[in-house]
């Protein structure tokens, strides 16, 4: 038996519960992985409030968790390129938050040595997620990317993918955030009264060719009246909202290779992640309300020993 966080009806933090759930088995093309670290997501809040994405099992108790990292322990028939003991990190769609996940194993990818756990947990949803929606955007040298929500998880990652393309970053934050987007290479810029002229003043001469929204709401209203191109506006958020404003949202094109490309750019010191908070696996709940309470700056993370 191991321990495990799930929920046996729909709500708020609260509802979370410390349980024992038997060790999973490795079928076929799966790996078991002993968790070491897991990240605490929007995607995992919205799954505690009751939203199922689709694909995933309607039964109780449900154990949330999208992101994680850990120690294969075994693999499965067929399975090559991992043995018992490597680190590795990766991606699902549920059921991190335990001390053992079976995942296949073209969903994870070699931790690397200088990546601590608790970054390794908390860095396949936001890396991937600012990754697709640069691709999306067609974010290249010369261009000026406005990014909501900047000093938050994805948007940390996506200055700094947008940087090392050559593009101009401007980063939406509150103004406490405004030094750690300078050591990102962002131009930082405060919301409030006058948003968009001060993004004017910010931009090299042409404006704004594209904007990622991470806030919703009257910062999607800014990037509407600064891009030309709406096919160049992506939301991380206003999902309802896109399809009516011709605006994009991230497509489900996570992958094992997307997530070793950004594993390395880590590695070799082109890429950071901001842990603000890790907690124990008992206390999720406790994370839980961290993340609700909003102002986040950086990832929060459950560790496991």
């Amino acid at each position: 038996m191991s321990r495990a966080i799930a929920f046996h009806e729909p709500g708020g933090p609260e509802v979370l519960r410390l349980i024992e759930v038997p060790d999973p088995q490795a079928g076929p093309g799966e790996v078991l992985i002993r968790v070491k670290a897991a990240g605490v997501q929007p995607f995992d809040v919205a799954v505690v409030e009751g939203w199922l994405p689709a694909g995933a099992e309607a039964a109780y108790p449900r154990i949330p968790g999208n992101e994680f990292a850990g120690v294969v322990e075994r693999t499965g028939e067929g399975v090559a390129g991992f043995a018992p003991d490597d680190e590795v990190l990766g991606f699902g769609l549920l059921q991190a938050y335990q001390e053992r996940l079976v995942i296949p194993a073209d969903q994870i990818t070699a931790k690397p040595p200088s990546m601590p756990w608790e970054v390794a947990g908390g860095f396949s949803a936001a890396a991937q997620t600012a990754h697709i929606a640069l691709g999306e955007l067609a974010v290249a040298s010369g261009d000026t990317l406005l990014v909501h929500g900047a000093a938050g998880a994805v948007g940390t990652v996506a200055v700094q993918l947008a940087r090392l393309a050559g593009a101009t970053v401007i980063g939406a934050a509150r103004e406490a955030h405004h030094d750690y987007l300078r050591s990102l290479g962002a131009l930082p810029v405060g919301y409030g009264p006058g948003f968009t002229g001060r993004v004017l003043r910010s931009a090299p001469e042409g404006g704004v060719d594209a904007a990622l929204d991470g806030v919703g709401g009257h910062a999607l209203e800014a990037s509407l009246d600064l891009v030309k191109d709406r096919a160049r506006i992506l939301t991380l958020v206003e999902h309802g909202k896109a399809g009516e404003l011709g605006i994009r949202v991230t497509p489900p094109a996570r992958s094992a290779a997307r997530l070793a490309g950004l594993a390395d750019l880590y590695a070799r010191g082109d890429l950071t992640v901001h842990v603000r908070e890790t907690f124990p696996l008992e206390r999720a709940a406790d994370a839980h309300r961290a993340y609700k309470a909003g102002n986040i700056h950086g990832k929060i993370v459950l560790t496991m020993d």
